[in-house]
């Protein structure tokens, strides 16, 4: 496990920390601009030497401020990859990564320096050097040099920040590929839900200093009661689904969850991939009764469970479908006129276009 027991302060600012991760798959640590979220992996990799209380990964105790402990930063065996890949800029790409290689204690692993390029599909890149590549190659590279270095953890502090949407695509492919084949555990630093739904298993939510929740991801994005820091309009729920089969006609694909069927525009994975669909609650509808004719394609039978009253004219409306949860984000006015209540049968309307590929992610390799 990682236990996070800490403070620190900066000026005005203070952070608090009380948590306890797993330390295996993906934490996101989400929250606003001046949440705390790269002060609190800066206290982890030991950049901020004013950390106060304990941090302990698996068996090696980082900080212990009252034993007096503090484990100096080049002993910490933590990889870290920030906004900008900064790579040496006088080094060629093979480089770069060996001297990631040689970071580590034993030298380096012909087999792991072998899967690291496999993964991130660096071979290409070797020979090349750093100001040749484009925004997401350079953050490949950057990975991959942490990766080599053999890290009890990884860090990523907005590794797509400064990349187009093409680019962040891109790498969380290759973030997703390095999951599964790399068991070491990843914090990863965002202010995008998007990006979480593709790849988090476990969610560290700040506000203003403070932790708001931590737990599955799964479990916590759906939860009404933090929408104010997830985001007033981009509450929601995340289906876990199966890819079924394309419809190479109308160029979508049609995916299964336990509630029923999605159909999406066209994605480019092989039939039998496992995926994560973001439905936000604004994008979801509700009619009591099947409409004939209507251009919405999604259409999920399910009952109302609750209904959750917003501050203004917003209701949250909490549909089960099979096994799963659905948002729908409706007005009182909607929700009165309808008589929606609590065991009602309803259909959730759900258009194919709110779907796209910065919604809907791999959460596992095809089987």
């Amino acid at each position: 496990m990682i236990e996070l027991k800490f403070s620190v302060s900066q000026g005005d600012f203070s952070l608090e920390v009380a948590a306890v991760l797993p330390k295996a798959g993906v934490t996101g640590v989400f929250g606003r601009s001046g949440a705390g979220k790269s002060t609190l992996i800066n206290a982890l990799a030991g950049i901020s030497t004013t950390a106060r209380g304990r941090i302990k990964v698996g068996d090696e105790v980082f900080l212990d401020s009252e034993r007096g402990w503090q484990l100096p930063i080049e002993r910490r065996r933590v990889g870290y990859v920030f906004q900008d890949a900064r790579l040496f800029p006088h080094m060629r790409i093979e480089s770069n990564l060996r001297y990631g290689a040689r970071r580590r204690s034993g030298g380096e692993s012909s087999d792991l320096w072998q899967g690291v390029i496999e993964v991130l599909d660096l071979q290409p890149l070797l020979r090349r050097w750093p100001g040749s590549l484009s925004g997401g190659e350079r953050q490949r590279v950057a990975i991959g040099r942490a990766l080599l270095s053999q890290p009890q953890i990884l860090l990523m502090d907005e590794p797509l920040a400064s990349l187009d949407a093409p680019r962040k695509t891109e790498i969380l492919y290759y973030i997703e590929r390095l999951r599964e084949a790399y068991p070491v555990p990843l914090l990863y630093v965002t202010h995008s839900l998007d990006e979480l739904v593709r790849i988090a298993d476990h969610l560290l939510l700040l506000s203003d200093g403070k932790v708001m929740a931590c737990g599955p991801f799964l479990d916590l994005v759906g939860d009404t009661a933090l929408q104010p820091y997830l985001g007033r309009f981009e509450a929601g729920s995340v289906l876990e689904c199966m890819l079924e089969q394309h419809d190479e006609t109308f160029g979508l694909s049609v995916l299964s969850f336990s509630g029923g069927e999605l159909r999406v525009p066209k994605l480019d994975a092989p039939c039998g991939t496992r995926l994560r669909a973001r439905l936000r609650g604004r994008d979801v509808a509700i009619a009591l009764k099947d409409p004939p004719e209507l251009s919405i394609t999604n259409r999920v039978q399910g009952e109302v469970l609750a209904l959750s009253y917003r501050d203004g004219p917003y209701v949250d409306v909490l549909i089960g479908a099979g096994s799963s949860k659905l948002h729908a984000l409706i007005t009182r006015e909607s929700c009165a006129r309808l008589n929606i209540r609590v065991g009602l049968s309803v259909i959730a309307l759900i258009k194919a276009v709110a779907l796209d590929s910065r919604t809907v992610g791999y959460s596992r390799r095809a089987r």
